[in-house]
């Protein structure tokens, strides 16, 4: 005991003396939970073993890739190697260097469908059966096409599902369904498996869904290195159809830490997991609700023969120490949770009525979105210009905001970004339609109301500052990808201020208007229509107006669920770091708000003016 105290002090004392490291190392902050586990791997035995000081960085994928290039990111725990071109160019230009190989075996990936279509289905093998069966994959929600589930816009895999699925031919029977970000596919893939129904997707392993689910990938030819190439490029010309490569996870580090710290490169260098182990560490985090820091303490102390191959004997000291210890932690908070509740009642929903919700989201689309879509395509891009132009004019009675509305949609035309601006406008007119219809009765009946108006003001107030991903993902699970799901996440948004202003506009009428109503012998529906709702409807434009805004303000989250748009465009910007890209959408959103705010305020104030 004596001894260990000793070694304790000495280690703690001589720790500056002995670091592997000069100043804090950036690791890049990862998403999904290999990278996340990897990650908390590489940083807790950087720490603990050889005492150096990290810290994570957030961001998406490419802005990483290039901090990493300029230094600002020094790790990055895990990559696939030869898959990004942020990360070719860096590592081309010698600003990066790959380090290790740490998946034994490497990844896989490939086109996949649940064991269950797998088993009942058994001449579905190969990728030359799809079109046999594409009926199978058939869903009520998403038109008369079958399904096939691509990557997120703006991931490379995107890219070459796209080329694939042409060069196949298959993207003449298959709609290819881009969910927007990743926890919006594996959303799509647990709705579909708790429901046991069929649905094509690509994906990957290592990964948490594979460790909890059962998938089976369909046959393709061997890997042609050359036809892939050609198959990451958009503009590649070869007409080929080869398998998947089997790809290398490998750890990214900036080229001047890499010669700044050999004993942390050795480290690099060996670290390597089965997929056995990582796989396993993933069902672990998935099922204990563990984050990957702590995921990472479990296996360093259950599995100390994995890691000390890896690390040189002094840090292997410094990590033995570490594990040895038993630090006991108190709190005077008790350890509750409502997550399992949560998330077993969300499972039980799907399973029973997934199907039902999946109806309500297909007549959505077919009779309400759709046509909306269609309405605003018939009219030619001129018409719908000076239509625009005449309504700016007609609200404000401003021929110079007339002009300058016609020149901002022109300029949206100009960018290439006329029919995201149209699919952006149906999805809001749908929304503000929705949000009207039920808003304003709802405004009208608490008005009258006030014990009912204070019940009700607790859940606005959750409505209006409640996280969207808070009701993204369960909506998603339940209507499916798309508009639909969109349509009620904005709905749930923008309702609130139209109910709290319609109220307003009502309570604030004056007792002697009533009274005069009375007077002259109306009934309660003429008093509404005559008196109540003309004096409120200042209050109920503006609640109109800041519904709209609302509304517009949710294309971009609304793209994450896979929602077709201007925001679509700004989520693969981010996803590709395209600046260019991004202003241009941005831009065009900009231009639609001011457009729409404007005109709205102005029939508003020209109500109050009167």
């Amino acid at each position: 005991m004596l001894q260990r105290i000793v070694f304790v002090f000495l280690l703690f004392f001589s720790a500056p003396a002995l670091a592997a490291c000069d100043s804090p190392v950036k690791f890049a902050a990862l998403t999904w939970e290999s990278g996340q586990f990897t990650s908390a791997v590489l940083r807790l035995i950087a720490e603990r073993g050889y005492q150096c000081k990290t810290t994570e960085v957030p961001g998406s994928g490419p802005a990483q890739e290039n901090a990493l290039s300029q230094n600002d990111i020094q790790v990055i725990g895990e990559v696939w190697v030869g898959r990004s071109e942020v990360m070719n160019k860096a590592l081309q230009e010698n600003k990066a260097a790959m380090v290790g190989d740490t998946l034994k075996g490497g990844a896989q990936q490939g086109w996949y469908v649940p064991e269950y279509v797998w088993e009942q289905n058994p001449q579905l093998r190969s990728y030359k059966d799809l079109e046999r069966f594409s009926d199978l994959f058939l869903d009520s929600a998403s038109g008369p096409k079958p399904r096939f589930m691509n990557c997120p816009s703006g991931w490379t895999c995107e890219i070459f599902n796209t080329r694939l699925l042409r060069t196949t031919g298959l993207d003449k029977t298959f709609a290819n369904v881009h969910p927007g970000t990743g926890a919006a596919l594996d959303a799509e893939i647990s709705s579909a498996y708790e429901q046991k129904k069929p649905l094509l997707f690509y994906y990957w392993q290592p990964t948490g869904l594979m460790a909890k689910y059962t998938f089976k990938a369909l046959e393709f030819p061997e890997n042609e290195s050359e036809c892939w190439s050609s198959l990451l490029q958009k503009d590649g010309d070869k007409n080929c159809v080869t398998g998947f490569p089997v790809s290398n996870l490998s750890i990214a580090v900036s080229t001047p830490f890499k010669e700044q710290h050999p004993d942390l490169m050795q480290f690099f260098e060996k670290i390597q997991f089965t997929a056995d182990q990582l796989n396993g560490a993933i069902l672990q985090m998935t099922e204990s609700k563990r984050d990957g820091t702590r995921q990472a303490e479990q296996f360093i102390k259950e599995h100390p023969e994995v890691w000390q191959a890896w690390v040189s004997p002094e840090a292997a000291s410094r990590l033995q120490a570490w594990t040895g210890q038993t630090a006991a932690t108190s709190s005077i908070f008790p350890d509750w949770s409502i997550q399992d509740k949560l998330n077993s009642g969300l499972k039980s929903v799907v399973g029973t009525y997934g199907e039902s919700f999946r109806q309500v989201s297909g007549f959505l689309t077919r009779y309400l979105l759709s046509p909306t879509v269609q309405t605003l395509a018939a009219i030619p891009a001129w018409l719908m210009i000076l239509l625009t132009a005449a309504l700016a004019w007609h609200s404000t009675r401003s021929i110079i905001f007339a002009v300058a509305c016609a020149i901002g949609l022109y300029v949206i035309g100009a960018f290439g970004l006329w029919t995201a601006l149209l699919q952006t406008l149906a999805l809001l007119i749908c929304a503000v339609i929705i949000t009207v219809v039920i808003g304003i009765p709802i405004g009208i009946f608490v008005a009258a109301r006030p014990r009912v108006y204070r019940v009700l003001q607790p859940v606005l107030d959750v409505m209006q500052t409640m996280p969207s991903f808070v009701y993204l993902i369960p909506v998603l699970m339940l209507f499916g990808l798309g508009n639909v799901p969109a349509l009620f996440a904005t709905v749930i948004y923008a309702i609130a201020p139209l109910i709290r202003l319609t109220a307003l506009g009502i309570l604030q009428i004056s007792r002697e208007m009533h009274e005069t109503g009375t007077a002259f012998g109306t009934n309660r529906w003429q008093m509404l229509r005559w008196v109540i709702l003309p004096l409120a409807k200042p209050s109920i434009m503006a609640g109109i107006n800041q519904a709209i805004m609302m509304s517009l303000s949710m294309v971009v989250l609304a793209s994450m669920i896979g929602a077709p748009g201007l925001g679509e465009r700004v989520l693969e910007a981010v996803q590709t770091l395209n600046v260019g890209q991004g202003v241009q959408a941005g831009s065009a959103i900009v231009i639609l708000a001011v457009i729409i705010d404007r005109i709205t305020q102005a029939y508003g104030n020209r109500r109050r003016t009167r």
